[in-house]
């Protein structure tokens, strides 16, 4: 998932925002789901990403703190999950060289 945000420490990112990449892998049982072929079963990645988004509009200081809350949402919103890995890329950071992205995982 690819966002336009505004996290960082600096004002400049507060302010001025820039890209992030959201990977989010996530468990559960499927077998209703695979079995009946239909959505009602299933976890929605449509309603996944908007939680994500929604998550993702909200601007923080640290990149950690946004991953947690993304994973927290997610638990909230489906209990159901046996799994949830959270990983969070900043891409090109102000860091005053030449750094694709930095990230963390939850």
């Amino acid at each position: 998932m690819q966002f336009y945000a505004h996290h960082g420490c600096f004002e400049q990112e507060q302010r001025v925002g820039t890209h992030f990449s959201v990977t989010l892998t996530f468990t559960y049982d499927a077998t209703t789901a695979i079995e009946s072929d239909s959505i009602e079963d299933a976890i929605s990645y449509l309603d996944v990403y908007q939680l994500v988004q929604q998550e993702m509009q909200k601007s923080s200081h640290l990149i950690e703190h946004v991953a947690w809350r993304i994973k927290q949402a997610i638990k909230a919103a489906y209990p159901e999950m046996q799994s949830i890995h959270v990983k969070l890329c900043k891409l090109n950071p102000p860091l005053g060289g030449q750094v694709g992205n930095v990230y963390v995982e939850l």
